[in-house]
C-alpha cells in the first residue's frame, strides 16, 4: 500500500506537491469516490482519476550509474550543468538519485522512482556501506589510519567507525591510495575526514554502493538493476544487515 499523492507523483501526472493540491481541491477520485484526505493508502488494484481521467501507474525502475566527475547529483541544475538524470533521457519514468555524490567525485550512484526504497537507503539508521578509493597526499601515517577507523571529529560531530585499507603508497611522491568504507552520508564526508587529519584528497571515486560495484562500467555508463539486486536492496533495508 502506498500514499495516494505518492502514487500520483510516480505516475508522472503531477509532482508530489501538486498532487497534494489536487487531492485537497477534490479533483482526485479513488474507485469513483472523491478523496480529500492526504495520505490515503491505495493498492495496485485501485483506480485513481484526476478530473475524471485515469492516471497511468508508473512502473518502478532502478538503475546504477557510474557518475563522472563534473556532474551534479540532482534532477536539475539552475546553472544548466549536466545532472545524473541526463544520462537516462531515454527512460520515460521520472528518476531521482538516491543520495548524492559531490560534483568532483565519481562513482556508483543509484537512480530510481521508488521513493519507499530510496528513503530507506538514504536513512542513516539502515547503515548501507559505501566504499570509496581516495588518492591522497601526503601518505597517511599508521596513527592517522587508526583515527579514520575509530572516528574523526568534524564540525558536525564525530564520524562513525570506518573500514580503512592502504592500497598503494609512494613516499617519494608523497601520495597514496586509500580504500575507505563508511555508512554515513554527510556532505563531503570523506574529503572532510581526511582534511581533519591534514591530508588532502586529490581524487575520489565511490567503488561500491552496498554490494553493487562498478564492474563492467565506464564513467557515464548506466545499467538497470537485476531483479535479485532489487530484492537484495529491500532485504538490506528490511533487516538492517549487510550481505557478506
Amino acid at each position: 500500500m502506498e500514499r495516494l499523492q505518492k502514487v500520483i507523483a510516480q505516475s508522472g501526472a503531477a509532482s508530489r506537491r501538486k498532487a497534494e493540491q489536487l487531492i485537497a481541491a477534490g479533483r482526485v477520485k479513488l474507485n469513483g469516490q472523491t478523496v480529500t484526505v492526504l495520505g490515503t493508502k491505495v493498492s495496485a488494484s485501485d483506480e485513481i482519476t484526476i478530473d475524471g481521467i485515469p492516471i497511468d501507474k508508473e512502473e518502478l525502475v532502478y538503475f546504477l550509474l557510474y557518475k563522472p566527475t563534473g556532474v551534479i547529483s540532482s534532477v536539475k541544475d539552475d546553472r544548466n550543468r549536466t545532472t545524473v538524470v541526463d544520462f537516462f533521457k531515454q527512460v520515460p519514468q521520472r528518476l531521482f538519485p538516491v543520495g548524492r555524490l559531490d560534483y568532483d567525485t565519481s562513482g556508483a550512484i543509484l537512480l530510481t522512482n521508488d521513493g519507499t526504497l530510496a528513503n530507506k537507503l538514504m536513512h542513516p539508521s539502515f547503515e548501507i556501506d559505501k566504499t570509496y578509493i581516495a588518492r591522497v597526499s601526503p601518505v597517511p601515517t599508521a596513527e592517522q589510519l587508526r583515527l579514520l577507523v575509530s572516528g574523526v571529529l568534524l564540525e558536525d560531530g564525530m564520524t562513525a567507525k570506518a573500514k580503512v585499507q592502504m592500497v598503494t603508497s609512494d613516499r617519494e611522491k608523497g601520495s597514496a591510495s586509500v580504500r575507505l568504507t563508511i555508512h554515513e552520508g554527510r556532505n563531503r564526508q570523506v574529503r572532510r575526514m581526511f582534511s581533519a587529519l591534514d591530508i588532502t584528497v586529490k581524487k575520489l571515486k565511490r567503488e561500491r554502493y552496498g554490494f553493487l560495484s562498478l564492474d563492467g562500467l565506464h564513467p557515464g555508463d548506466g545499467r538497470p538493476l537485476k531483479p535479485h539486486e532489487i530484492k537484495t536492496l529491500y532485504h538490506l533495508v528490511n533487516t538492517k544487515q549487510q550481505p557478506l
